[in-house]
């Protein structure tokens, strides 16, 4: 089974879907080596489902996942090897955008996969020529998760976000006390050295 195929057989048998589909460009034909996985969920019993999802993908032994906080939908995002980049999107399931992160011992993990997603995510587009869009989301991935942390200046690059990201991480490691582990970071940065 390719990916896909691995992500509906885990998701669909569950009571609580209606419906999972690959949608984007996976689906449409347009996809390269490094596009995200997208996937279209409708749930009977959203809430039912959601609390089953980490159970139900843990077949495909994740790296990563966890709730998009920046989608105006619910989106489930996880990690696996290879690496890529899987979004569960409930289209039918509001999303406030929430605040950015606040940096603490009990979080740093969860700050960390976020960045990891999210420069996958941003290397994608990058492969696929999409630079306005990484320009910017460049600047919102500085506003919401590396200005936090402490990084001063926005970055010009994911590469340059990624240098930015490890010291600031170290430094926030030193603050708290606590030690980030580095099994994401060791899958998703090969991504980065071409």
């Amino acid at each position: 089974m390719d990916l896909a195929e691995r992500i509906v057989a885990s998701v669909a048998p569950h009571p609580a879907v209606h419906s999972i589909r690959l949608v984007g460009s996976r689906a449409e034909g347009r996809a390269h080596e490094l596009s995200d996985w997208d996937f279209r969920v409708e749930a009977r019993d959203f809430a039912a489902l959601a609390d089953a999802l980490p159970h139900l993908l843990s077949r495909l032994d994740p790296l990563a996942q966890q709730w998009d906080r920046l989608s105006p939908e619910y989106c489930w995002m996880l990690i696996v090897r290879g690496p890529a980049k899987v979004d569960l999107i409930f289209p039918d399931e509001p999303h406030t955008e929430e605040p950015p992160w606040e940096p603490n011992r009990e979080n740093l993990d969860a700050i960390d996969a976020h960045f990891w997603d999210w420069t996958l995510w941003l290397r994608g587009k990058e492969a696929g020529g999409k630079t306005e869009l990484v320009t910017s989301e460049l600047d919102k991935l500085f506003g919401y998760l590396l200005a936090p942390l402490g990084v001063e200046r926005p970055p010009s690059s994911i590469k340059h976000a990624i240098s930015s990201y490890r010291k600031a991480r170290e430094g926030a490691e030193n603050k708290f006390g606590v030690a980030v582990g580095r099994n994401v970071e060791s899958v998703v940065a090969p991504a980065f050295q071409s």
